[in-house]
C-alpha cells in the first residue's frame, strides 16, 4: 500500500469518526429551528421543513432561560477565579515549599482520588448547611474552591521550575508572596489557562451538587432548569433541544477557541518533574 493511499484511508477514518461523533450535535442544533411535534415524525427529518425561531423566543420569555444562564455564568466565573487562586498556591506549596508532612500530606489527597465524589455529599450537605450556604452561591461555589486535580496537576508542572531562581530571589530579599507572584504564575501560564478552562468546563455542566444545595428555582443553573423544563414539557422536543443548544453552546465555543492551550497544558504538567 502506498504511502498516499495509507494516508487517505487514516483520514478517510479519522473524518467518518469525527462525523460521527458530532452527528448528535448537528441534529439537536437542527430540531431547535423545527416547529412543535416536527421532530417526532417517523422517519424523523434531518433538516428543518420551515425554520423558526419560535423555540428560542419560548425558552427566554416564558421559561426564563436567560436568568439560569447567568446564574450558571456567576457560579462558573466565581468558583474558577477562586479555585485558581487555592489550586495554584496549594500546588506551588506542595512542589517547592519545605513543610513537615508534606509528602504524607499530599499522599493523603492523591488516595481521596479514588473515592467517589457522591460518597461526600451527605457530609458536604451538612457542612453547607451548619455554616449556613444552602440554597445560595456560596452553598455551590465553597465546595469546588480546591480540588486535588487540580493541586496534583499544578504541583506537577511547578516542579519543573529551577530552585536556583527561587533561592536567588530569597537573597536578594524577595518574599514569597513576592516569588510566587512575581516569578511563578508568569512560569505557570500554561498550565494556569488549563485548569481554567477545566474548572469553568465542570462547574457549567456540574447538575447534581446545585440540584441538592439549591432549592429555589429562581437560583438554580441552567442543567438544573434545562432538567425541569424537560418534566413540564416532555413531548416538546423541539425546546428541549433549543435548551440544550444555549446550554451546550457556550461551553463548547470556548472549549474549541482554548482547546489548544488546554491540550498543551495537561500534556506539559503530564511530563514535567
Amino acid at each position: 500500500m502506498s504511502r498516499r493511499l495509507a494516508a487517505a484511508l487514516v483520514n478517510g477514518l479519522l473524518a467518518a469518526g469525527a462525523l460521527f461523533a458530532l452527528f448528535p450535535l448537528l441534529w439537536m442544533l437542527s430540531v431547535s429551528f423545527m416547529r412543535p411535534g416536527e421532530a417526532s415524525a417517523f422517519p424523523p427529518p434531518l433538516l428543518p421543513g420551515r425554520p423558526t425561531l419560535d423555540n428560542y423566543r419560548e425558552l427566554f420569555a416564558r421559561a426564563g432561560m436567560g436568568r439560569h444562564l447567568a446564574n450558571s455564568l456567576l457560579v462558573a466565573g466565581a468558583t474558577t477565579l477562586l479555585s485558581l487562586a487555592f489550586n495554584l498556591a496549594a500546588g506551588y506549596a506542595f512542589a517547592k515549599l519545605r513543610f513537615a508532612g508534606r509528602e504524607r500530606l499530599f499522599g493523603v489527597l492523591l488516595g481521596a482520588l479514588v473515592i467517589p465524589a457522591q460518597v461526600a455529599m451527605i457530609p458536604l450537605f451538612l457542612m453547607m448547611k451548619g455554616l449556613g450556604l444552602v440554597n445560595s452561591y456560596g452553598g455551590v461555589i465553597v465546595p469546588a474552591l480546591a480540588s486535588v486535580f487540580g493541586i496534583f496537576l499544578v504541583r506537577q508542572y511547578a516542579r519543573s521550575i529551577p530552585d536556583e531562581l527561587l533561592e536567588a530571589a530569597r537573597i536578594d530579599g524577595a518574599g514569597e508572596l513576592r516569588i510566587f507572584a512575581t516569578i511563578v504564575l508568569p512560569l505557570l501560564r500554561p498550565i494556569v489557562a488549563t485548569l481554567a478552562i477545566f474548572t469553568f468546563l465542570a462547574s457549567w455542566n456540574d447538575f447534581m451538587w446545585p440540584l441538592i444545595v439549591l432549592s429555589d428555582q429562581a437560583w438554580q443553573t441552567a442543567p438544573v432548569a434545562l432538567a425541569g423544563l424537560s418534566r413540564e414539557h416532555v413531548q416538546d422536543s423541539e425546546l428541549m433541544m433549543a435548551g440544550s443548544v444555549v446550554t451546550t453552546l457556550p461551553v463548547l465555543l470556548l472549549f474549541l477557541a482554548l482547546q489548544r492551550h488546554y491540550i498543551q497544558g495537561l500534556l506539559l504538567g503530564s511530563v514535567k518533574g
